[in-house]
């Protein structure tokens, strides 16, 4: 268990000033700040290629060759007793450096220590799957790939795990659309129905956050419900005033009224 440290109220402070607040960058540490991490990085460099090497959160960080991923993560494991993986994913940095960001974060447990290796690789590169290594990395290995795109070699089943097989695009890259694309759009109806019925039956809605009173099953109402299924255009709509209480109310909040209510045209 980690050592308690004072939060100082964090709560009250403001985590951010407006939308596009950037978090500061955490200090990076020598490694000759600790002992065991210097040990281990002076074992690392007698063997691999290591292009980089700092203390992060009290967690070693480690940026190798990626053609040595699967040899510098079996060395962490039965050289310097890092016996857990747990967890390994990637970053989209395509934009702005023409590649991925891949780590694997590990833990020893006879130290107490936690190290993260991390690696950059070009979209058209792949890696060696460490599957063999630790059977944490199957599923994280194929959401990778699933996710990002990114190649595994030797992965015993590789592939998607999320999405379904046929499916076009990564979804955790940032050039894929918020609520997907046009594939996205149609891909339900089209497997499901044929694309035949798109012009009956539409496109898929993928914002969650809508409401669509006239949806396919005509259940979602606000202000007046009717049974599932039924067929609006044959049913004589009430005027229904809108409520968001019961009609007792609700213990200790002002019931909601709408002629009150006002909207404001810019945040304060």
């Amino acid at each position: 268990m980690r050592a308690y440290k004072d939060k100082k109220n964090t709560q009250a402070k403001p985590y951010y000033s407006d939308r596009f607040w950037v978090a500061p960058k955490v200090d990076k540490e020598d490694i000759s700040s600790d002992s065991i991490f210097s040990k281990d990085v002076e074992q690392l460099k007698a063997k691999f290629e290591i292009k980089e090497t700092y203390i992060q959160l009290d967690q070693l960080v480690v940026y190798i060759n990626p053609r040595e991923n699967k040899s510098v993560i079996k060395f962490f494991k039965e050289e310097l007793n890092y016996d857990f993986l747990t967890e390994m994913s990637a970053i989209d940095w395509l934009a702005q450096k023409g590649e991925f960001e891949v780590f694997y974060q590990m833990l020893s447990t006879s130290k107490v220590k936690r190290a993260r290796v991390k690696m950059y690789i070009k979209e058209d590169e792949s890696i060696e799957s460490v599957e063999k290594l630790f059977r944490s990395a199957d599923w994280a290995e194929r959401e990778m790939y699933d996710m990002f795109g990114i190649e595994v070699k030797n992965h015993p089943y590789f592939k998607r795990i999320l999405m379904p097989d046929d499916w076009q695009g990564h979804p955790l890259r940032k050039t894929y659309p918020l609520e997907g694309d046009e594939f996205a759009k149609w891909y339900e109806v089209d497997k499901i129905f044929g694309k035949e019925a798109r012009k009956i039956i539409g496109p898929e809605n993928r914002d969650g956050a809508m409401i669509d009173r006239y949806d396919t099953e005509r259940f979602s109402r606000i202000g007046h419900e009717v049974p599932k299924g039924t067929n609006l255009r044959e049913v004589a709509e009430p005027d229904t005033d809108i409520t968001y209480h019961e009609e007792e109310g609700v213990f200790l909040i002002e019931k909601m009224n709408l002629d009150k209510a006002k909207q404001l045209k810019e945040r304060r």
